[in-house]
């Protein structure tokens, strides 16, 4: 590029010094350079190219006249020019013979695409209603050959059904449990946490096919072993046992420290105490995988007076230890309740009256209905046995 001369005035003009001359294609043929659809200057034609030198121009032209004052002369060449660029005709619209196969199998995807694309706009418009509330949404009448689908609406079942009648009652009785008692004594909390986690095992395996034969979803309940004055799933407790309905699906809570401080004065009464605790709140627990518990609450709180508020309380606590009472029951012949360790069983369930108890608050039963429904339990060792609920008042004093 350093090479090639720099061009001087005029190179690109006609005349200029920087034309080739005869290699010129316009002056071959002898032709004048064609005139730009510009202002010309006078009406005459435009002077030759050997009357132009540089960029000098014809001093005669002293008026305006051309495109500028007028459209131009149908014979100029420019303006033919800038017609052919900017203004060319139209290209004529030829219609072509096409194969009748060929239109028929457009019209079929065009019908099937149309009835997909019908589908796919019911069930979108479908899906739009059940999030906005748009009276366009969904047409005011439906065709009446369209089909119709109603989902069955599923009916509410009475909670005094859900008591008496539950699916639980029928499941069957319980099969014989292979389950020892654990070997874990209550001397540290640790070993109070290794037992309750055994027996939890164990009742787990034996009213699973119960709870999943009678409808529901099994789960095992979660196990917290508390200090005295310790705040848990059931508020801040202390000593007692308890089991509570929470989003965990049921927590079952259990003391340790006066169990660890009453064992060495009293080993057998000990045992007892916690296999049956144990066997309580487990049953409370079944209650809730049911939906028993749950109905039994509401009912509770709709009761007509306090009188019928306990009553309520009374039949939900003896069918839980009822309930325990199927499952020792079904492992007697490997978890053992007898000598010392019968006397003491007996004897709690005694002193677990409401009648024994220091508020004296009738929400439990009495003795006599403690035993009454843990001893049906334990030798029927069907849950079906343990309806309080359809039992009269006087079987749930």
């Amino acid at each position: 590029m350093a090479d090639k001369p720099a061009p001087k005035p005029g190179h690109f003009l006609p005349g200029g010094e920087g034309e080739q001359g005869p290699t010129d294609a316009r002056k071959q043929d002898g032709s004048a350079p064609l005139a730009a659809p510009t202002p010309r200057l006078s009406g005459e034609a435009p002077p030759a190219a050997s009357q132009l030198s540089g960029t000098r121009i014809d001093p005669r032209r002293t008026t305006l006249s051309g495109s500028r004052l007028g459209p131009p002369p149908a014979e100029d060449r420019a303006a033919a020019a800038y017609r052919e660029v900017f203004h060319p005709e139209p290209i004529p619209f030829v219609p072509k013979q096409r194969s009748k196969g060929l239109i028929a199998l457009v019209v079929v995807a065009a019908l099937l695409l149309l009835g997909g694309g019908a589908t796919f706009a019911v069930k979108t418009l479908s899906s739009y209603d059940g999030f906005v509330a748009n009276p366009m949404g969904t047409p005011s009448a439906k065709p009446s050959d369209a089909p119709t689908s109603t989902e069955p609406v599923t009916k509410a079942t009475p909670e005094t059904e859900v008591v008496a009648k539950n699916p639980l009652y029928a499941a069957g009785k319980m099969p014989v449990v292979k389950c020892q008692e654990p070997a874990f004594r209550p001397t540290s909390k640790e070993n109070v946490r290794s037992y309750y986690e055994a027996l939890t095992a164990c009742m787990d395996k034996a009213w699973e096919p119960i709870v999943t034969k009678a409808g529901f979803a099994f789960r095992s309940p979660r196990l917290i072993v508390f200090d005295d004055g310790e705040e848990t799933a059931c508020g801040v407790q202390n000593e007692l046992a308890a089991y509570c309905q929470d989003d965990q699906g049921g927590s079952v809570t259990m003391p340790w420290q006066k169990t660890v401080e009453d064992y060495p004065k009293h080993k057998a009464e000990t045992r007892a105490e916690m296999a049956q605790s144990f066997g309580f709140v487990y049953g409370v627990h079944v209650q809730n995988l049911t939906g028993i518990a749950e109905a039994t609450d509401n009912l509770a709180d709709t009761a007509a007076n306090k009188t019928a508020e306990l009553e309520q309380d009374r039949r939900a606590a003896l069918q839980a230890y009822c309930l325990g009472g199927v499952f020792y029951g079904a492992a007697k012949a490997s978890f053992p309740l007898r000598g010392e360790l019968l006397r003491q069983w007996n004897g709690l369930i005694k002193r677990r009256g409401d009648e024994n108890t220091k508020d004296k608050v009738r929400d439990h039963g009495s003795s006599k209905s403690l035993a009454a429904w843990m001893n049906q339990g334990f030798t029927t060792t069907d849950p079906g046995a343990c309806n309080t609920f359809v039992a009269a008042p006087a079987k749930v004093s």
